[in-house]
């Protein structure tokens, strides 16, 4: 990542992140919500490994209503960049349930559909359902997995498998955070048997400020097809990121 576009990025985020300061500040006084507002800025979306801005910014942010009996409703979105005619917006739309099982176990159940706006006529529908199962225990280590599918991965009649494990840790009052995860893709297509399959994995530090959290990251791809993929494309490749969140409340 260049520096200019490092610092534009940064600055961006630092301004975003002043106005939702003072209004969570003010929240806080008010009854809680059911409505979180999350807002982000970031040196590369990288999703499951893989870059989905080709290396380069992304302005994020998304807005979840969650009912009492555990029901959650929300939309998302991202500047995207998948090549030429490729679009420039990923809109997701995510319906859930999450419920406590006991005061350190949590499960979430949820289908997302991820959709893509801005693409040329030629490039093609590629939005699809993917369907979700998190499982999470929280102690001195909060320790989550992660299932999901999709049976028409990219609206290409690709089935498609993910499974993720991931690790946080609180460093008591000092605000710092350390993470780590891993995951494995699978995608195997109907129509002609082809199939690609990688592991990713990654390592964070995260600094919380009031609502705001900054996080450096570093991202992988690796195992199976993973050195044939980077080949072809330098979103496989290993990268370091930036990324600033605010959230509220």
């Amino acid at each position: 990542m260049k520096p200019v576009k490092l610092f534009t990025a940064i600055s961006a985020a630092l301004l975003m992140a002043l106005p939702i300061v003072a209004f969570a500040q003010e929240a806080e006084e008010e009854a809680s919500s059911p409505l979180s507002v999350s807002l982000a800025v970031t040196t590369d979306y990288v999703f499951r490994g893989v870059s989905q801005t080709d290396n380069e910014p992304a302005f994020q942010a998304g807005l979840t209503y969650s009912a009492p009996f555990g029901l959650y409703v929300g939309a998302w979105g991202s500047n995207v960049d998948f090549g030429e005619g490729g679009p420039d917006y990923e809109f997701d739309y995510f319906v859930g349930w999450n419920k406590d099982l006991s005061d350190s176990w949590n499960l979430d159940l949820g289908v997302t559909r991820y959709t893509y706006e801005g693409s040329s006529d030629g490039y093609g529908d590629i939005d699809y359902n993917e369907y979700i199962a998190k499982l999470t225990w929280s102690g001195p280590v909060t320790v989550g997995g992660t299932l999901a599918y999709a049976d028409d991965y990219g609206n290409s009649g690709a089935e498609e498998i993910y499974a993720g494990l991931s690790a946080g840790y609180d460093l008591g009052d000092s605000g710092f955070s350390l993470g780590a995860s891993t995951g494995y893709t699978s995608i195997e297509a109907d129509n002609n048997g082809g199939r690609a399959d990688f592991f990713d994995g990654s390592i964070s530090v995260s600094k919380g400020f009031g609502p705001a959290t900054a996080t450096l990251g570093y991202y992988d791809t690796f195992g199976s097809d993973a050195e044939d993929l980077r080949r072809g494309s330098d979103i496989y490749k290993p990268g370091v990121v930036l990324t600033i969140s605010v959230a509220v409340p």
